[in-house]
C-alpha cells in the first residue's frame, strides 16, 4: 500500500490588504449578495468575476421551494459570462456570504461541491487558472486556482 498527500497553498489577507482591482471585486461579490433570493436558506451569497476582456460580472444565489432547481451565485455567474462572453476566460473570482441577520460570514465562505466542479470546468476550458478570493469577518483567503479548491477534479479529460 502506498499514502498519497494533498497540500493545499492559500494566503490569508486582511480586507485592507487586497490591491485596488481585488478590493473593487470583493466589493462587488459583496455587493451581489444583496440580489440574492433566499427566502428558505435566508443565506445569501453574492460572486463576481473578472474575464480577461475587463469584464466584471455579478451574480447571487437564487432559491425555489424545489430546492434542488435553485442555483448558487458561483453557477450562476459562471454560466452567465459563458453564456455571453463564450471567448473570455475568468482571470479572478470573489465570493462572499451574509446570514440571516444580514451580517456577513465571521469566516470566509467556501463554494459547495458543484460549484467546484463548474469552476473546475471554467480553468479546463480555457487552459489557465483564475484566482479565487473568499471573503469573510474582514478577512479573505486567496487561492491561486480554482484547482486549489478540487484537488481530485473529473474534467472532459477523464472521459
Amino acid at each position: 500500500m502506498k499514502n498519497g498527500e494533498v497540500n493545499i497553498r492559500y494566503r490569508i489577507l486582511d480586507e485592507q490588504e487586497l490591491n485596488e482591482a481585488d478590493h473593487e471585486l470583493v466589493e462587488a461579490a459583496k455587493a451581489a449578495t444583496h440580489t440574492s433570493f433566499s427566502p428558505y436558506s435566508h443565506f445569501s451569497v453574492g460572486a463576481a468575476l473578472r474575464l480577461a476582456n475587463g469584464e466584471t460580472l455579478q451574480g447571487s444565489n437564487q432559491e425555489n421551494a424545489a430546492y434542488t432547481t435553485g442555483i448558487c451565485a458561483e453557477r450562476c455567474t459562471i454560466f452567465y459570462a459563458n453564456a455571453h462572453y463564450p471567448d473570455s476566460p475568468v482571470t479572478a473570482m470573489a465570493i462572499a456570504a451574509r446570514q440571516a441577520d444580514g451580517a456577513f460570514t465571521p469566516t470566509p465562505v467556501s463554494p459547495c461541491g458543484a460549484c467546484r466542479q463548474v469552476l473546475s470546468e471554467a480553468e479546463h476550458r480555457f487552459g489557465q487558472a483564475f484566482r479565487v478570493l473568499l471573503y469573510g469577518g474582514g478577512k479573505v483567503y486567496e487561492f491561486a486556482s480554482a484547482a486549489d479548491l478540487l484537488p481530485f477534479q473529473f474534467t472532459a479529460d477523464s472521459l
